[in-house]
């Protein structure tokens, strides 16, 4: 086993063991640290720390990889639907037609939600974030739909995976309906995964509307880019919850807050607001690269820049390709698509981005996608969940079956006071 060497006050210590993943990649096991040395590493936003051993998605930021269970994001969008991949995700595996018919069976069954969980929406204030509804709808799924381990502990967590996948995608529409304040559309047999959503949200009694194709497949490969994507910030804290025996539905509500947070999954709606700010504005392009550069200006481009993508993030490319050909298929041009791929053109050929690896991220383009579909902006992270489920799925049960689980309890710099005594109340200034 190769070993690494720590030297304190340049006397050697003892050996730290290396862990060489299957792709190569090197990383310094530092379990025994704090035992052997009574010293903890500080790694503020864990960029350099490995929480766990995963199987599930490889991300190469500087050569702009991205792999679930070893397939190509690029070969996955191009061959396979969501249900497919979110099968691969969690079972580890492509389903075969036979697998694939009888999971998008399975989760059409499960589609429907309690009857008495209708009237939970009616009940949410009008001006109520989606994000907040859907985090609330699915941590009380666990009151409807009651996982009982004691009887057969594997059929009952497949069975809750397999509820929570069918009936998140109806809670959705069903937040969006609420916001139109338009009566619930139940899901239907006759439709796909993403076919049925799109139905769930935008079918009227009075206007004829059947799931235009062009939408449906655009659906499918946005929500496989968004399906996973390693050991971010959602995924962490649904594998921190689970770490402390949480269900799956609190691990899955609690990574729908944390993806809520716009330096997240909410950076999608930020760049539409972003963009729609330019074309309201009148302002030029050249004019919102120069506000971004200069470090005195709070102003900031969304859309450009990854905590791990030094280089054009794979899923963009893809995203831009979806977004033209929607809008060719609707027959329009969105001015918003315009100055985003002037804002991309500019910043690609400027010292200052590509100095500092600043270059388009998934969020850019996705957001004009789903303006085009007539999905609000503050559905659009929703819409992120909606894809990232299947990924926290993948991670709660790996987690739940890691035989080095232990519960995440990171540990801490303390900076403030040394001890101190309380004075009496009197003599307090």
């Amino acid at each position: 086993m190769k070993k690494a060497e720590i030297f304190i006050d340049g006397k050697k210590s003892f050996d730290l063991p290396i862990i060489i993943d299957t792709m190569g990649n090197q990383s310094v096991d530092i379990r025994n640290l704090r035992q052997q040395t009574g010293m903890i590493t500080y790694d503020p936003g864990f960029g350099n720390t490995g929480s766990c051993q995963s199987q599930i998605t490889y991300l190469d930021g500087e050569k702009g990889i991205l792999r679930y269970r070893g397939y190509a994001i690029e070969d996955l969008v191009e061959h396979c639907d969501f249900i497919e991949v979110a099968y691969l995700l969690i079972h580890g595996y492509l389903p075969n037609k036979h697998e694939r018919e009888r999971y998008a069976e399975l989760l059409n069954r499960h589609s429907l939600l309690h009857a008495d969980m209708q009237s939970f929406f009616r009940r949410y204030p009008d001006h109520s974030h989606p994000m907040s509804i859907l985090a609330a709808m699915v941590v009380s799924l666990s009151s409807f739909y009651e996982i009982n381990l004691e009887e057969d502990p594997e059929l009952q967590i497949d069975l809750t995976v397999t509820r929570l996948m069918s009936k998140m995608r109806t809670i959705a529409a069903f937040t969006y309906r609420k916001m139109k304040g338009t009566d619930f559309i139940n899901p239907s047999y006759k439709y796909s995964y993403c076919a049925n959503f799109l139905n769930m949200m935008f079918s009227s009694p009075v206007v004829p509307y059947e799931p235009n194709p062009t939408q449906i497949r655009a659906m499918n490969k946005l929500l496989i880019l968004h399906a996973d994507h390693e050991q971010n910030c959602s995924t962490t804290a649904v594998r921190l919850i689970g770490s402390a025996g949480g269900n799956l539905y609190s691990a899955v509500s609690g990574g729908i807050c944390a993806l809520w947070g716009p330096r997240h999954g909410g950076a999608n709606q930020a760049v539409i607001e972003m963009l729609q700010q330019i074309h309201t504005d009148g302002s030029d392009v050249k004019q919102a690269i120069e506000r971004a550069k200069d470090k005195n200006d709070p102003y900031r481009l969304m859309g450009f820049g990854h905590r791990v993508y030094k280089t054009y993030d794979p899923r963009a490319k893809i995203a831009r390709e979806v977004c033209e050909e929607v809008l060719q298929d609707m027959g329009q041009r969105d001015p918003l698509l315009d100055i985003a791929e002037e804002l991309e053109q500019a910043a690609l050929s400027d010292d200052y981005f590509k100095e500092k690896n600043l270059y388009p991220n998934v969020d850019f383009y996705t957001g004009i996608i789903f303006r085009a579909m007539g999905i609000p902006t503050n559905m659009y992270t929703v819409m992120f969940a909606l894809g990232r489920l299947p990924g926290w799925i993948a991670h709660w049960l790996e987690w739940h079956h890691d035989p080095f689980e232990r519960i995440g309890r990171p540990r801490q710099l303390y900076m403030g006071p040394t001890s101190r005594v309380v004075p009496p109340i009197e003599e307090r200034e």
